[in-house]
């Protein structure tokens, strides 16, 4: 990449304009962490071409150790400074790095904020319509209507006309009535045996002895002994 385009990624990082010399903000974060990364893209490749001139001087002191002294103390020389500037591209990549993630963070947090702003503006507008009194009015009528709805319900399961008079108690009594007629009916129908018109024969126990007794009671004695 050539000078003009490492300024350029330079100038639109640090907000200069390549014409004019004038200050441009950016606009959004999402700009800004573009503008991080044009210049880690730039200093990275600035990097890679530090390490060559490094592993390149390296060689040649290597080369020139025995053989050339001197050219081999002015290839560490420039191998030093070489490395000085890489550690500072280190340095600069590392706050880029920092700053770069610390913008992602707060483009996050910059759009959670507006995510919970319109939300939050949103619940107002619907708070709008609704307030305590009237909800509590709503919940009023509502149980009215419920109230209401169970009346007719009873009332149109309530019988209608002659049969709402009826006395239950006394339907059970005259059923209880008509059971005890019904069983005095039936009792009157059973066929009872006549009584015979001759006297029925008497039954008269045998009369036994003294003599006999007394020879049982002996016999039995005599049996047990």
């Amino acid at each position: 990449m050539s000078s003009n385009n490492k300024g350029n990624a330079l100038s639109r990082m640090f907000g200069g304009s390549s014409k004019g010399g004038k200050m441009k903000t950016a606009q959004t974060p999402q700009e800004a962490i573009q503008q991080l990364r044009d210049v880690e893209d730039v200093l990275n490749k600035k990097v890679e071409h530090l390490e060559g001139r490094i592993n390149e001087e390296t060689a040649i002191a290597r080369r020139d150790a025995r053989t050339n002294k001197r050219n081999a103390i002015n290839a560490l020389k420039r191998k030093k400074r070489l490395e000085k500037t890489l550690q500072q591209i280190d340095g600069t990549l590392t706050t880029l790095e920092y700053q770069r993630e610390a913008l992602q963070n707060a483009a996050m947090n910059g759009q959670a904020f507006t995510a919970l702003q319109s939300a939050t503006s949103a619940l107002k507008n619907v708070h709008k319509e609704l307030d305590v009194d009237s909800v509590q009015d709503i919940m009023d009528e509502l149980a009215e209507q419920h109230e209401l709805s169970n009346e007719i319900a009873s009332a149109i399961s309530n019988p209608i006309g002659f049969s709402a008079d009826i006395d239950e108690r006394e339907l059970e009594d005259e059923l209880a009535q008509l059971e005890q007629e019904a069983l005095s009916e039936q009792m009157t129908r059973v066929d009872l045996p006549t009584v015979p018109a001759h006297p029925l024969p008497t039954y008269t126990q045998p009369v036994v002895s003294t003599k006999a007794k007394n020879d049982q009671l002996a016999e039995l004695e005599k049996w047990a002994s």
